[in-house]
């Protein structure tokens, strides 16, 4: 995996960024579609294009006992150190120990999940930084509980999505069913956000992006889709 989403590929000048909303929501086409790796790069190159501060944020965080590990991961690839707001967990208030689904992790730890907590965070945070990007958990439908997905959180939010895709064989089939549920809802779709880490079959991963490229152009003009580098 990358190491530090500040350092450019000669060949690869990332594109125009839409304008940073205050807040964000990533999500991903799937677990392991790469969003924190995007997320990184994309607070970094909010910060160079836009000139404005921005801070990142886990929505919930499973698998750890302590410090987020995508939040330590974020800090990292943009090479800073631990915040103070990490520190007391304002930018990860919900961690579960078990490295599962949100629901199921919340139940083996025998908790809820507190959104309010979340919602809390991301005041802090607005107060304090321009944007604040909030990275999901997985994707965007991981309940919260039996009757709440995660993209029932963003939308009664009214949270714009950048939405993480790549170019592994079914991604077409999985960035088409997310980029429809997020309309079938009505939000927005802030920008696609094409992770190039994944592209180890030339033919798939080029196709993969050319339809997903056409697809958004045609049904959702105006959303850019956007290339992540993989260095």
């Amino acid at each position: 995996m990358p190491t530090n989403p500040n350092h450019q590929n000669a060949e690869t000048e990332a594109a125009k960024l839409p304008e940073a909303p205050e807040v964000l929501f990533i999500s991903g086409i799937d677990t392991d579609a790469g969003k924190t790796y995007c997320t990184a790069w994309l607070s970094s190159e909010l910060e160079k294009q836009q000139s404005i501060s921005v801070i990142t944020q886990k929505f919930v965080q499973t698998g750890c006992t302590d410090m987020s590990e995508d939040i330590e991961a974020h800090r990292r690839l943009t090479g800073k150190g631990l915040l103070d707001v990490d520190l007391d967990h304002t930018t990860a208030p919900v961690i579960f120990s078990y490295p599962a689904s949100a629901q199921l992790a919340a139940r083996i730890d025998g908790r809820d999940i507190d959104l309010s907590l979340i919602d809390e965070s991301t005041d802090k945070l607005k107060e304090r930084f321009d944007t604040v990007l909030v990275e999901g958990a997985g994707g965007l439908m991981v309940p919260l509980t039996d009757t709440f997905l995660t993209i029932d959180y963003i939308a009664s939010r009214r949270l714009p999505v950048a939405l993480v895709t790549n170019g592994v064989l079914g991604s077409i089939n999985h960035t088409i069913l997310s980029l429809e549920a997020l309309a079938a809802r009505g939000i927005k779709v802030w920008a696609i956000l094409y992770n190039k880490h994944f592209d180890s079959d030339a033919v798939i991963a080029d196709d993969t992006r050319n339809f997903i490229g056409r697809y958004a152009a045609t049904h959702f003009p105006g959303v850019p889709v956007i290339d992540i580098p993989s260095l």
